[in-house]
């Protein structure tokens, strides 16, 4: 009777582990911030103690609990998905590390890494000497991500003689629909320079896009905000 209480418990406590896990996304199985991940294994333990609770009473309370935290979870992905000011509070910044040569200690000191774990993650990178990185950022996720040299990117143009215009990171100007006016400043543009890009390029206004950004040249890229949902799927 035991065990066969405790099969009935780990199958219904799986059922409701995938169901909520479903509810939150599958972004708790992919690029988890540090909520994300956070909450994942809370709520794993939880349905762990669901599967061998002792009686209805305990498997109700674990099931309570569990049913908090994935609320909260999903509550809170649609808080971000709607508000880029909580969705930076909660799921954290990009922070830059590398720029053209320069090494930011405070901005190490912020990612919580120090220099060797920086020259490690480049070396899992392939970039075994860090003058060969442009850019360097620590994403929300807790990866870093590299920008390498124009003349050290595969093929190199430095085996066929060309050098290459440098490049640059681009500045994020309109996320959601929502003009980010500080970024902009910062690129030199004023909001009027962008609604007449958004009119050449053949969007009315900025809630049309979903990301707009310039880079260090002045060229505005743009993406269209399209609500219609896309069922086709190659990746299966």
């Amino acid at each position: 009777m035991l065990i066969l209480r405790t099969v009935i418990a780990a199958f219904l406590s799986l059922s409701v582990l995938f169901a909520f896990t479903k509810l939150m996304g599958n972004k708790q199985m992919s690029q988890l911030n540090m909520f994300d991940y956070i909450n994942g294994i809370t709520i794993g333990s939880i349905a762990a103690e669901m599967a061998i609770a002792k009686d209805f009473k305990d498997f109700v309370v674990t099931l309570a609990a569990i049913a908090v935290y994935g609320l909260v979870g999903f509550f809170l992905s649609e808080i971000t998905m709607k508000s880029i000011k909580w969705r930076r509070f909660f799921s954290g910044e990009a922070c830059l590390l590398i720029e053209k040569g320069k090494i930011y200690k405070s901005n190490l000191k912020k990612a919580k890494l120090d220099i060797n774990d920086l020259l490690t993650m480049a070396r899992c990178e392939g970039y075994y000497n860090i003058s060969d990185v442009q850019y360097a950022v620590m994403e929300n996720n807790g990866k870093v991500s590299f920008l390498a040299k124009s003349e050290k990117r595969p093929v190199n143009p430095s085996d066929i003689n060309i050098s290459p215009q440098p490049e640059g990171i681009l500045s994020n100007v309109i996320i959601d629909g929502k003009v980010l006016s500080q970024n902009l400043r910062k690129t030199g543009k004023e909001e009027q320079w962008l609604k007449n890009q958004l009119s050449i390029q053949g969007f009315g206004s900025p809630e049309d896009v979903i990301l707009a950004a310039v880079d260090e040249n002045g060229q505005l890229f743009c993406f269209e905000m399209i609500e219609k949902k896309n069922d086709k799927n190659v990746f299966d």
